[in-house]
């Protein structure tokens, strides 16, 4: 495709963070912290103006698909290293470089002090590089390299404090759990190969047609199911683990066990949603299966109801805001499966910004409270840490989807086009949705409150002491007053507070209804209407957002902050008194609806017995002791009776011989005395 685009430009972007990765990492002790955090953020730096300027060529209809090294040709099937760089791409590289830019700089001032702090920078950088391998891709190998990849660094980051068994816990258990959403993935991506003989998105789409005309060869449940329903399933499921969709969704809670920077880096802005950009690219494929499209809508819709309800019964700060993602990666597959991929995407680009300001957020907080993560130890730090209070309130405000702010824009248009679905899940999809509204601002709002309003609640309890994850920040541990983090903390907050509020505002019309997205992304508007009866009620931004004033979202919304406000601020007996009447479903909340007692117990430990099983009863009764040492042993008992044979004495030998002479004898001469004898 012709383009104005420089290669030289796009390996510049991709590779800038990979060589900060290799001086941090292999040359950390020599370049010291100062050089580890200079060399990388200076990488992450170069990649975020390179994306800025490559959003602006393909703003002006740049574009760029092309072979950039082939490096294995199998038969017709091409293995290459390549770039195809639309709006959707150019989208996701602006945000990736961004969010890790401002988590970069924040890290100086939270890893201030760790031992691993050189390592730390690399692990990040290099999680940068991975993941923009995976958006700027134009074939499902090197898509797969960077799946992979943002998997193998998020397992590092996670359990980054190796000596914490609770962090290796989490960091094996996403890795697990990750492995059964990949192996799904990697079965959509060989079905891919196998149909049409290619790699590269391009030919696959051209194909797409002829491959939803195919059956899938294994009758089920008394028929055939269409193959590109199976691929466009088996690919999703790849999604589910790495985008956390209900049941898939377990590890991401736990992974708050991680350094807060890849908290906001990894498991808020940029990893998480590598599901839902695959999804928006593989559009041409999912738009030929209403299965698929189901499938994917309802999954949503259950994990952004769900996960929103265990957000209201957590009391550790990262796990509110781990939860809240949970539930709004939910809201991004429910536009997915609406076919409103552009509103998706919308919602992944605002979320990114307003997600990654309430991590950082909480880990400016958790910094001034010494390590205490637990919001029942707080209460009034508005005072002490104002520039983290007005923060964390802009990016509240933004993730409820207050009017004008830019979680309003996407989570509306979600809403709207839910609604104009006609998919069988819709009704289920629309009730989680709203009723997700109330939920989310509720949780959020608790946390708030808790933590920056009311009474001062950390003078009653004294602050942990430092173990070998908390790090010191150069404050005074043994002053109990929490006090506002250093400039290089509140930095980054001041920087994602500003698109948190305006992002949405700007970009909804050239994302949406403008030409952006228009090819990067596919629907078939004669079954799928959603994205046009959008078009036909948007009248602009601002209208947008006094329309909002108006709908049911918006006051589910503001009666969700006025309830948390009433039930901790005014009447804290009331939340307590709700508990215990409906102590069984708290219980059930508690234990996050028994899915790590079900795998742990019966998964894991059916799996167990299946291993037992084949260990003992195949491995080492029917291949150790009858394949390999029955035959051994058989073999050596013929070998002892042989043995008794072998007498030495000739006599018996010549013995031996003339019967079997005589023995040949009668056999051949038989038929002539039986003829005889007759």
């Amino acid at each position: 495709m012709a383009s104005s685009i420089s290669q030289t430009l796009l390996l510049t972007i991709a590779l800038a963070p990979l060589a900060g990765a290799l001086i941090a990492g292999l040359a950390g002790k020599q370049v010291g912290t100062r050089g580890a955090h200079t060399v990388t953020i200076l990488g992450v730096l170069i990649a975020f103006i390179g994306s800025v300027m490559v959003l602006q060529q393909v703003a002006g209809g740049a574009r760029f698909n092309a072979t950039v090294y082939e490096w294995l040709v199998v038969g017709k099937l091409v293995m290459e290293v390549g770039f195809m760089v639309d709006g959707l791409t150019a989208m996701m590289m602006v945000v990736v470089t961004f969010v890790s830019l401002m988590v970069h700089v924040y890290t100086i001032g939270y890893m201030e002090g760790d031992p691993g702090y050189q390592r730390f920078f690399s692990y990040i950088s290099l999680f940068t590089f991975s993941m923009l391998m995976l958006v700027m891709s134009n074939n499902f190998l090197q898509l797969f390299f960077g799946w992979e990849a943002v998997g193998l660094v998020s397992y590092l980051l996670i359990g980054f404090w190796f000596k914490k068994p609770t962090a290796i816990f989490a960091n094996m258990k996403a890795f697990l759990v990750n492995r059964v959403g990949d192996f799904g993935f990697i079965l959509g991506i060989g079905l891919v190969v196998a149909y049409t003989g290619s790699l590269n998105y391009t030919a696959v789409f051209a194909q797409a047609p002829e491959i939803a005309k195919l059956t899938f060869p294994y009758p089920t449940w008394g028929g055939d199911w269409m193959l590109i329903t199976v691929i466009c399933i088996c690919l999703f499921i790849g999604a589910m683990g790495k985008s956390a969709q209900f049941p898939l969704h377990v590890w991401l809670p736990d992974s708050m066990e991680g350094p807060t920077p890849i908290s906001a880096l990894i498991h808020a802005a940029t990893m998480v949603t590598a599901g839902i950009f695959m999804v928006a690219r593989m559009s041409p494929l999912f738009e030929l299966s209403d299965t698929a499209l189901n499938f994917v809508l309802i999954i949503g819709a259950i994990t952004a109801l769900f996960m929103g309800f265990l957000g209201i019964i957590q009391n550790d700060i990262k796990r509110v805001v781990a939860y809240s993602t949970l539930s709004q990666l939910g809201y991004m597959t429910v536009a997915l499966g609406a076919s409103a991929y552009s509103v998706a995407v919308f919602h992944l680009m605002t979320h990114a910004f307003f997600k990654a300001l309430l991590f950082l957020a909480a880990g400016s907080v958790i910094i001034g409270m010494h390590h205490d993560q637990d919001i029942r130890n707080m209460g009034g730090l508005r005072k002490h840490m104002p520039i983290t209070w007005i923060t964390a309130l802009l990016g509240s405000l933004a993730l409820i989807g207050t009017p004008l702010f830019a979680g309003f824009y996407s989570k509306d248009s979600i809403i709207l086009a839910v609604e104009a679905s006609n998919l069988p899940g819709t009704p289920f999809a629309i009730f989680a949705v709203v009723a997700g509204v109330f939920v989310t601002a509720f949780y959020s709002f608790r946390m708030y409150f808790l933590v920056f309003h009311g009474k001062e609640r950390f003078h009653h309890k004294p602050f942990p002491p430092d173990d070998d994850h908390a790090h010191g920040h150069g404050d005074d541990h043994h002053d109990a007053t929490p006090h506002e983090s250093p400039w290089v903390v509140t930095a980054p907050l001041v920087l994602l507070a500003i698109p948190s509020v305006v992002i949405g505002y700007l970009t909804i019309q050239p994302m949406l209804f403008g030409d952006l997205l228009k090819d990067a992304i596919f629907v078939d508007a004669t079954k799928h209407p959603a994205m046009a009866q959008l078009a036909e009620g948007f009248h602009g931004a601002a209208a947008m957002a006094l329309h909002g004033l108006q709908t049911l979202p918006f006051w589910l919304a503001l009666a969700g902050v006025v309830t948390a406000w009433w039930f901790y601020l005014k009447q804290p007996g009331i939340p307590v008194a709700i508990g215990k009447a409906l102590s069984p479903v708290v219980r059930v909340l508690e234990n996050k609806y028994y899915l790590d007692w079900f795998n742990e117990h019966v998964l894991a430990a059916g799996a167990r017995l299946i291993g037992n099983g084949l260990w003992k009863g195949g491995d080492q009764m029917l291949i150790d002791g009858a394949i390999v040492n029955g035959s051994a042993s058989l073999v050596g008992r013929i070998a002892g009776v042989v043995r008794q044979l072998q007498s030495g004495h000739l006599y018996q030998y010549a013995l031996v011989m003339l019967l079997g002479i005589f023995g040949l004898l009668t056999w051949q001469l038989w038929p002539y005395f039986s003829g005889l004898m007759r």
